[in-house]
């Protein structure tokens, strides 16, 4: 019973920093996605529930640093105020181990990191290709109606603009100048009107200007004579008239997310162990397309019987000096000197052709060794890029397993870290998380980015910054459980003063020979 209620304790404890800090992490990572797309944003009449959708999947793609980063701030936090109350003390005094004290936090944090790899691998695909989507549809968002004073404006489809005056409290637009080219052959209408009113549909899919007291020029589009290329117009008056303007193209259109489905973020990970198996067969085919190319294309490698008559030319020589008619038992030729005979008589034949033909011999040469140039080099680009599909796809595989095990080992840094430090609250605690955060986004990003360089393979790069931090977790959980003085000054002290102390002796006994000489 009594371990139950402890374990109860433990879970509350550790449950309220976690949660308060996961949302504060997300909370400063969507600032970032504000601040960096602030300019898409503004001025495009966005509704309000388009924007919170945009956060919401946004905030779905951010869960990855978001939640170790509160798993390790929660487990200092936690740990470092049972141990700055000495409530770790008392449960050490009754006989209990530090890992035993852990073990339900430990079991919460397996069933977290579990959660986590199903949300990367099922929820993650989903809301990026959601928000992929949705981001691409507001960034090609036209921007809203905002007509200036005394500027043309030219934000409406098919129609330039310009008013002098505009009265923002009444909405009514002065001295109102209005090209309407919407039938794509230039300005063949012009409209001038002393004032007018300008209006949206309850739908927001058509624009109405009334116009009062004005005048319109309209141009005919056949001509009078097709010599002088003179077009007749019409001219108008009107005291009231209406233009109604199409507004269809800037109203908001999401795009078809069939465009966005077969990026590599966007898969699971059947999808993507799929999509490797299927590059690779390509890449293989692609290579092997290669290399039937250069047999086919180069002369050394040509089949044997081509080289079988090169050596029976060369024996030629030995079978008329035999006289007898009779096959002499020849010397071995090698390869070598039947590939350089057959040079040095390819080069007694072209000496014997003409100039011209000479230098169309060279033409056609270079057409041919360009073609095969061309065509190997775009075959290699071809495997590269493909390789480099396979690098993200797998980078993407192993972020999924990745990010589940980070939370196990950002945990047993962050636990030991609470019972070495013996600080509770937001300060000491939230520094130190802080810290030890950093260096694992760090490293995690320099192991990601030399991955998709291909300077190490994949794995390594993916798991680099938790092949560096086990280590670490499994050393402070070492020294937290056997009490070490790990962040005691004095403990550093008095580990260095030996080599202190020789250096100093080193030194006096220098002063001292240089005294008695």
């Amino acid at each position: 019973m009594g371990l139950k209620k402890l374990s109860i304790l433990l879970i509350k404890s550790f449950t309220g920093p976690f949660i308060v800090s996961f949302v504060i992490a997300i909370f400063v990572f969507e600032m970032q996605f504000v601040w960096l797309y602030m300019d898409d944003l503004m001025g495009k009449g966005l509704e309000s529930w388009i924007i919170l959708q945009l956060l919401f999947y946004f905030s779905a793609r951010l869960v990855s640093l978001a939640l170790p980063m509160a798993i390790l701030m929660a487990s200092i936090m936690s740990i470092g105020n049972l141990a700055e109350n000495y409530e770790l003390a008392a449960m050490k005094s009754a006989g209990l181990s530090l890992m035993k004290i852990l073990k339900p936090l430990i079991f919460f944090i397996t069933a977290l990191s579990i959660g986590a790899f199903l949300f990367a691998n099922n929820v993650w695909p989903i809301a990026n290709l959601k928000f992929r989507t949705l981001l691409h549809s507001v960034v090609n968002q036209k921007p809203a109606i905002n007509i200036e004073e005394g500027v043309f404006y030219n934000g409406i489809p098919g129609v330039s603009m310009r008013v002098s005056r505009k009265n923002t409290e009444t909405g009514e637009l002065s001295d109102v100048l209005i090209y309407d080219h919407r039938s794509k052959k230039g300005n063949k209408t012009v409209i001038h009107a002393e004032r007018g009113t300008m209006q949206q549909t309850e739908d927001k899919r058509f624009l109405i200007f009334t116009l009062f007291n004005g005048r319109s020029y309209d141009e005919q589009d056949e001509p009078n004579r097709k010599k002088d290329k003179q077009y007749p117009h019409v001219r108008n008056t009107f005291e009231r008239d209406v233009l109604r303007v199409d507004l269809s193209a800037l109203m908001f259109e999401k795009e078809d997310e069939a465009h966005f489905s077969k990026a590599y973020e966007m898969m699971t990970i059947a999808q993507l162990d799929v999509v490797v198996d299927s590059i690779d067969v390509r890449v293989q085919d692609r290579r092997d397309d290669i290399v039937r190319f250069v047999r086919k294309s180069m002369f050394i490698t040509r089949d044997s019987t081509e080289m079988d008559s090169a050596r029976l030319a060369l024996l030629r020589p030995k079978i008329a000096e035999s006289g007898t008619g009779e096959v002499q038992k020849p010397t071995t030729i090698s390869q070598k000197e039947v590939v350089r005979n057959r040079s040095d008589s390819s080069r007694f034949y072209f000496d014997q052709l003409s100039n011209p033909t000479q230098a169309r011999v060279y033409d056609v040469a270079r057409k041919i060794t360009r073609q095969q140039h061309d065509y190997i080099s775009r075959a290699l680009d071809d495997v590269h890029a493909r390789t480099k599909a396979k690098k993200n796809h797998l980078i993407e595989w192993h972020r999924k397993f990745f990010f589940a095990f980070a939370c196990l080992v950002l945990f047993f840094i962050g636990a030991p870290l609470g019972a070495i430090i013996r600080k509770g609250g937001i300060g000491m605690p939230a520094v130190t998380a802080f810290g030890a955060f950093i260096l694992y986004h760090i490293i995690t990003m320099i192991g990601e980015k030399m991955a998709k360089a291909g300077t190490v393979d994949p794995w390594l790069g993916m798991w680099l910054s938790t092949l560096i931090l086990l280590p670490v977790g499994a050393f402070l959980t070492y020294k937290a459980t056997k009490d070490s003085a790990v962040m005691d000054k004095d403990f550093y002290l008095k580990l260095f003063r030996p080599i202190v102390g020789l250096f100093t002796r080193k030194k006096k006994i220098i002063e001292d020979s240089a005294a008695l000489s």
